[in-house]
């Protein structure tokens, strides 16, 4: 039997995602053994075919040169998989989205003018179809597994679609907002994490991006409530998944100075988490 071959491209981001599938381990091997892996600059392989059967994409579009080379790639691909929040919804980078470019390249640049760069980051979603997307900063091990073996098998790609409170539920964690008034965006964020930052008494910073049924009026009348300033809300939109267009709704009417404030979340206690 052939074994369908597979690249892994990468974009504006931080490499993470990709290196969530060397990660795999004990599986790696076995994925070794089903896939035929022609691309993959992180671990080695660079054989540019005219087909892939499966395509893997990390990474935001964030350059005229990007969204040219991801129309390349999408004719190439028979399958396309975004992994990550920044080829799912343009990632932290997205921040830009809100600021004047220009004017940071010409602070940080000693020749602004050799910057290539667009104004927006954007999602992978903006630029071609996508068959199937794996939300995440990183993306899940255990999603990416699942993902795989579906389409050696032919099977239906697994889908997600309650938010993270669903998965505290299921595994017996209190409700940190609740019961701590610590600021937490699971009510409103997309599952697959297994409620990793909940279940050691941090608040969810919003890494799989927004859930199916967003009600972020309910949640920040919550947070409000508890006693969470608005300048906290804002800035825990503007994280890994700034860009998604219901966490860009949840943010409008605020101020925006405060989009690009990455001050770290405040914990119950009142200290800074790390």
């Amino acid at each position: 039997m052939t074994r369908p071959t597979v690249a892994i491209w990468k974009f504006a981001s931080c490499d993470g995602c990709q290196l969530t599938v060397l990660d795999c381990e004990d599986e790696l091997l076995a994925i070794a053994e089903a896939l035929d892996v022609r691309m993959f600059l992180e671990a080695g392989p660079e054989e540019l075919l005219d087909h892939y059967d499966i395509s893997l994409v990390e990474g935001s579009i964030t350059t005229a040169h990007d969204a040219t080379r991801i129309r390349d790639i999408r004719a190439r691909s028979g399958t396309l998989v975004t992994i990550g929040a920044c080829a799912t919804a343009g990632g932290i980078q997205a921040l830009r989205n809100t600021a004047d470019v220009a004017e940071y390249a010409a602070a940080v640049y000693a020749r602004p003018d050799w910057i290539d760069t667009l104004a927006t980051s954007t999602p992978i979603a903006d630029h071609v179809a996508v068959d199937h997307e794996l939300r995440g900063c990183p993306i899940s091990k255990h999603q990416l597994l699942a993902t795989v073996t579906a389409l050696l098998a032919g099977r239906r790609l697994p889908v997600t679609s309650h938010s993270v409170c669903v998965e505290c539920k299921q595994s017996g964690t209190t409700c940190l907002l609740v019961a701590r008034g610590t600021a937490c965006l699971g009510p409103i964020t997309h599952g697959g994490c297994d409620a990793l930052c909940p279940s050691i008494g941090r608040g969810c910073f919003g890494c799989f991006g927004p859930c199916e049924a967003v009600n972020a009026d309910a949640l920040h009348a919550a947070w409000r409530e508890a006693g969470i300033v608005d300048d906290e809300w804002l800035r825990s939109l503007r994280t890994f998944n700034v860009g998604s267009p219901e966490f860009v709704s949840a943010a409008s009417g605020f101020d925006v100075s405060v989009a690009v404030t990455m001050s770290a979340p405040v914990r119950d206690d009142g200290g800074d988490r790390p």
